[in-house]
């Protein structure tokens, strides 16, 4: 069985290193096109992919929209409804400033409020991106599976949305230098990793008490939405054998250290699970009463 294993391991990464040599090639070649040719060799390769590691999860049992940034112009890329290829949908200005180097997903008011993953093309030039696709993938599925439902529940949310506060997410004011939190995140950060229940709600209580509630809900949002994409995304990558993404992990403190510790929560409580997840529902709640616990 391991020796199985580690042969399909190698078929799919000689698949992969074959279409982006393939890609390369085609990128070289390219000469009027305004996003490349590479583009839909790119995507045709995603599609293979996604064929691999759609059982992964229930969020990635969907191909969603992409929309690949050039200049200030999205061209837009939606699979067919067989699921085959990916075919060019439409362009559009950007609906807001956006650089090279994008890595993002939202509804595209452009497009129907679709959920849309939206990259710059480079993003396709390395095996790992096409993991960053798939990360922004899941996050496309938390936005069509009560993702606005779970916000609800956030008073930070509702008072961002009272106050036409579209950025919160982004730019919430949180204390990431406070040395208190600093303290109590560090130790948070390794509970999990040494699977200790006492260790966990101890680490939980510590944020608790040294946290106002919007920023306990802020940090929660990140950990449940961020984290899990990256879980599912580091999962992703080892199944292609690629370095996983420990993005966070260091000080100093900021947003992205809750995209590193959601994730040691959740394989921390896929493990409680038996190896699996509640629902995504479920798991907010799950994450939201433990960061409440006393």
């Amino acid at each position: 069985m391991a020796e199985k294993s580690a042969t399909h391991a190698r078929r799919l990464v000689a698949t992969v290193v074959s279409l982006l040599l393939v890609s390369s090639a085609v990128r070289a070649q390219a000469v009027s096109l305004p996003i490349g040719a590479n583009v839909d060799t790119a995507l045709g390769l995603l599609i293979q992919m996604h064929r691999q590691i759609r059982g992964i999860h229930p969020t990635l049992g969907s191909l969603h929209p992409i929309a690949v940034l050039e200049g200030d112009s999205l061209f837009i890329f939606d699979a067919d409804s067989a699921g085959t290829a990916y075919r060019f949908q439409r362009s559009e200005h950007v609906p807001f400033p956006m650089q090279k180097g994008i890595r993002a997903s939202f509804p595209l008011a452009g497009y129907g409020n679709t959920p849309t993953c939206v990259v710059s093309s480079e993003v396709f030039d390395s095996p790992g991106g096409y993991a960053t696709v798939f990360h922004e993938f899941v996050h496309c599925s938390q936005a069509l599976t009560g993702e606005n439902d779970l916000k609800q529940e956030l008073h930070v949310a509702r008072a961002a949305a009272a106050a036409r506060d579209y950025s919160w997410e982004i730019n919430h004011p949180f204390p990431y230098n406070d040395t208190a939190f600093i303290a109590a995140y560090a130790g948070f950060l390794h509970a999990p990793g040494d699977h200790d229940s006492l260790a966990v709600l101890q680490s939980a209580r510590d944020l608790k008490r040294c946290l106002a509630q919007d920023d306990i809900e802020y940090m929660v949002w990140v950990e449940w939405k961020e984290g899990f994409a990256r879980y599912i995304e580091n999962i992703i990558r080892l199944q292609f054998r690629l370095a996983p993404n420990l993005a966070g992990r260091d000080r100093p403190f900021d947003r992205v250290t809750f995209y590193y510790g959601g994730e040691q929560l959740i394989s921390y409580i896929a493990a409680r699970h038996g190896g699996t997840l509640p629902d995504l529902r479920a798991l907010f709640r799950e994450l939201l009463a433990l960061h409440g616990s006393r």
